[in-house]
């Protein structure tokens, strides 16, 4: 009798994982012998990848892509996981087996879910899933200043463990420069000293000790409180402030910059801005692409974006390494034009748990085995462009506990289905929150997309025309 013999392939880059409660090999062990929920415990950013036998159960956080392909050998199975297409495809490739390959036949493991297989040979069994994370809807009162206060604290705490591992190097990939981490201890006197260098020095990286964190910031809603939690954040921490920037993207034109200033400067905080300059010359959406790995048109647009700005300040700042952005706080209080989206209605909006983080979700006939659904996809327009230049990003609106929070919110309640009351949620909540916890009174501009902000839209459709089919074409394409 034949006995087959399996093999799993990690290639998901375990050094960047970045939990700050556990070891990689503790994660590991608690999503391979405890029950599914556990999982939830796990704090951080991570891709885990834990095998025993035949059984092998893979999971992420929403913000980390994972890809894994299933391909045959006449010795037995062989699993590939990765964070991207090409990581997969290139090791079928050199290992005899690209005949079987194609973007179509990877899957992609949902956010939020245990996956797990069982490698027993032909034919292999559908894989299972099960949730790990399971927020309580509709859990808080109706007060939206309560609701503020929840949610820009539970942002807050967020921003803060992140900081702690930077200076700490826990849980963090070291930095290629060389540069060590350092742990960071400030007195008020310094923190004015950084802001006076600061002052004198808007092109040239901080000198003061400790990582430099960069925002990536448009003035908007979500990018704001997250620049003005993680300033709050980093007095409250003793940290220089002298590290901090707010960067903006522009190419000349665009309305974002204009509204970054008067965002910063309504509170005296201009000295933190820092443009980033961009030619529209330089936009290649066929890069875009080929990073992201999807051709999803706003998603690609983002990116593009994204790719521009990660270009410009790594340009700028060789050794930059940590960013932190707003991706995930229109999701979190259900800010997307509805009337855009034929499919969407706002009873489906407001009644489906994490619509928007995960789409249709897990076991229903939208639900995509190639790519998920919702941000637990799209994310990759994040993830994507401050990989390909070194960055280590962070969302903190992506993660479980202020995504708890969010879901508690009764929108139902708030809005009694009216649209235009669960757009008018949005600013209300944060800026209250942001309020309570900082004593700032943030600026509420109207909503605009981050592709738009960067360039007026005409000039957009000029180097990105609204043309997906062809995007499919070109990503397929890539493979052929």
């Amino acid at each position: 009798m034949n006995q087959y013999l399996e093999r799993v392939v990690d290639l998901t880059e375990p050094t960047a994982n970045q939990i700050y409660n556990m070891t990689v090999d503790e994660a590991r062990e608690l999503l391979l012998h405890g029950p599914p929920e556990k999982v939830h415990d796990i704090e951080g950013s991570f891709a885990l990848v834990a095998r025993a036998g035949k059984t092998v159960k893979l999971a992420r956080s929403l913000d980390r892509p994972m890809r894994y392909f299933l391909a045959k050998r006449s010795e037995g199975p062989a699993l590939v996981v990765a964070h991207r297409i090409d990581a997969i495809r290139d090791w079928l490739a050199k290992e005899g087996f690209g005949g079987q390959f194609h973007p179509n036949y990877t899957r992609m493991v949902p956010a939020h879910y245990v996956v797990e297989l069982q490698l027993i040979g032909c034919p292999d069994p559908d894989p299972t899933y099960t949730r790990f994370f399971t927020p309580q809807r509709n859990a808080l009162t109706t007060d939206l200043d309560e609701i503020g206060r929840r949610y820009i604290s539970a942002l807050a705490e967020e921003i803060a463990k992140w900081l702690r591992a930077i200076d700490s190097g826990a849980g963090f990939q070291p930095v290629k420069s060389g540069a060590g981490f350092q742990p960071v201890q400030f007195n008020n006197k310094k923190i004015q000293l950084g802001l006076e260098a600061q002052r004198g020095r808007q092109d040239a990286c901080p000198t003061t000790l400790g990582q430099p964190i960069g925002v990536c910031f448009s003035g908007g809603i979500d990018s704001g409180a997250v620049f003005l939690t993680t300033y709050h954040v980093m007095k409250k921490l003793g940290l220089d402030l002298g590290r901090l920037k707010a960067f903006t993207l522009t190419f000349g034109d665009g309305p974002d910059l204009e509204q970054a200033r008067r965002f910063l400067d309504s509170l005296g905080l201009g000295l933190f801005l820092e443009p980033i300059e961009a030619d529209l010359a330089s936009l290649d959406v066929g890069e875009t692409i080929r990073v992201i790995e999807d051709y999803k048109l706003l998603d690609v647009e983002c990116a593009t974006m994204g790719l521009a700005l990660c270009r410009g300040i790594r340009a700028r700042y060789p050794d930059w390494r940590y960013l932190i952005d707003g991706d995930g706080g229109d999701e979190n209080l259900k800010d997307y034009p509805i009337e855009e989206n034929p499919e969407l209605t706002i009873r489906s909006v407001v009644n489906n748990r994490m619509l928007y983080q995960e789409g249709w979700g897990v076991g229903t006939i939208k639900h995509s085995l190639t790519y998920s659904g919702g941000l637990s996809r799209s994310y990759a327009r994040t993830y994507a462009p401050g990989h390909r230049y070194g960055f280590a990003g962070f969302s903190p609106f992506t993660r479980p506990g202020v995504i708890e929070v969010a879901e508690g919110i009764p929108f139902i309640a708030l809005t009694d289905y009216d649209v235009n009351k669960l757009y008018s949620l949005k600013g209300e909540i944060v800026s209250r929150g942001v309020k309570a916890l900082t004593g700032l009174e943030m600026p509420v501009f109207e909503k605009r997309r981050f592709q738009h902000g960067a360039v007026p839209k005409d000039k957009l459709r000029m180097r990105l025309p609204e043309q997906e089919a062809n995007y499919r074409k070109e990503f397929l394409a890539i493979y052929e």
